[in-house]
Formats: C-alpha cells, structure tokens, sequence
C-alpha cells in the first residue's frame, strides 16, 4: 500500500495519477472533514485526522505501507519531519512532492520576503501608513495575526467552513473581519477583494502557481499594494520531485 499524506490541490491530482496508471491499493491522509469532502472523487479510502510520527509508524507496519508520498502544505513542516522519521524507522521510501519556488521570478518593488509570521507582523506594526491589513494566509496561524496586529484594521480571506468561522468568532473577528471564499482567485477577483477591503497591505505565503500565488502577486502589482511574502521553511527532504509526472518514475510496485 501507498500512504499518500494530502493537504494540497497537488495531493488529489497525485491520487489520480495513481488511478491513471493502474494503482488502486493507496489511502489519502486528510486533515480535516472538508478536505475528506474535497477528496471523495480522488480516492476510494480515505483516513481523516492528523498523525504524529508513533501513530505513522503503527500505521505503516499495520497496513503494509510500501512507501509514503508527502504533499502536504510546504508549511506543514512538522508533518513532513514525522513522515520521514516515520520511513526511516520502518525502512520504506519517502517522496516529497513540492511546487517550485517562484520567488526568484518577482521582481516587484513592493514586495518584502521574510522568513516568519513574527517578521511580517513586526513590518506592519513599523508601519504607521499600513492600516488595513489583508490576510491571505489561511486560518491555521490567524490567533498570532490577531495577537500581534493589536490596533490594525484586519481583512481575513478563510475557507467558508463552519468549523473555520467558528475560530475566526473565537478570536473576536466579525463579518468585517472575515471573507470566506474557497480560491484560488485570478487577478480580476483578488484585485476586487483587495479594493473592498481598501488594503494597505497584504500578508500571504509562497504557495506556488497551483496555490494562486502568482494571481495575488499580479493583483497587488496592478493596484501598487505592498505584499509581504512569508517564504517556506527549508528542511532536507530525503528526496523531493516537483513535477507530478516524476511521481511514477519514484514508485515502488507489487
């Protein structure tokens, strides 16, 4: 069996590669009900819950998984650590499946690259200009935001999800406060987002082209808004493809 770790649009094209070329005997690990929801056309099992690197481990020797193929959020760094520790403790194969970086392609004055959530925050907080602060992040980290941007005016763009409004509610943020839209969005709608919500600024990560990076980036460019990028944490994968096509080469069969 093929333990497929989900999280990204990329997990559920990788499934149906697997289907393609005639690999039925995979599961699709998802972290949450909605990607169970998103998932149900790519895979025909599908297991629902985070798993630290112990329960990886019972689950591979349990199943008799063969090998692991990470696609998790290039954020989920935690994740991919297990998943590793997890294979080198059972001795199976572990592929890491990442988009490309696009940060060496901007070329935008109002772009600021930093390495962390406390950096970008600090950059608004020196910035008495910045306001209305546009956060297109997700609603993982969204408490820090909340916490650390005390006295600015917050826009966050959220998965329409009830458990995701309900940690928005928890954190004393309204329907002001709140878009909830499922993206990725071209430029035209992000362009419309970011003049609705009169940004100053905008706080979002390095999620590649399938992730909508490049359309936010082309839409703060039009409008002349600064964007800080909160660029991916570099870990050494084991082994690391960024095509899916790549992915058949680096399976193990029977």
């Amino acid at each position: 069996m093929i333990l497929v770790l989900g999280g990204t649009s990329d997990s559920l094209k990788i499934c149906d590669k697997l289907n393609s070329i005639g690999i039925n005997d995979f599961v699709l690990s998802v972290a949450t009900d909605f990607g169970r929801e998103l998932a149900q056309t790519h895979a025909d099992e599908i297991i629902n819950g985070r798993m630290d690197k112990n329960e990886m481990v019972e689950f591979i020797k349990l199943n008799e998984v063969r090998q692991i193929i990470d696609a998790t959020h290039p954020y989920a760094v935690e994740v991919s650590m297990n998943a590793m520790e997890a294979c080198l403790e059972t001795d199976i194969k572990y592929i890491r499946f990442e988009r490309k970086s696009l940060l060496d392609e901007v070329m935008y004055p109002g772009e600021y690259i930093v390495d962390t959530i406390e950096e970008a925050c600090e950059m608004v907080l020196n910035n008495k200009e910045w306001q209305n602060v546009f956060l297109a992040t997700g609603s993982k980290n969204l408490a820090t935001y909340v916490k650390k941007l005390k006295g600015k005016n917050l826009s966050a763009r959220v998965l329409p999800t009830s458990e995701v409004m309900k940690v928005c509610e928890s954190l004393g943020l309204n329907a002001d406060n709140i878009i909830a839209l499922k993206g990725p969005f071209n430029k035209d709608i992000n362009m419309a987002l970011l003049k609705h919500a009169k940004v100053d600024v905008v706080i979002t990560k390095e999620s590649g082209f399938a992730g909508g990076f490049t359309d936010k980036l082309d839409a703060c460019i039009e409008l002349g808004v600064p964007i800080i990028i909160i660029r991916r944490k570099m870990i050494n994968y084991q082994k690391m493809v960024h095509d899916i096509s790549e992915i058949e080469e680096s399976l193990i069969f029977g």
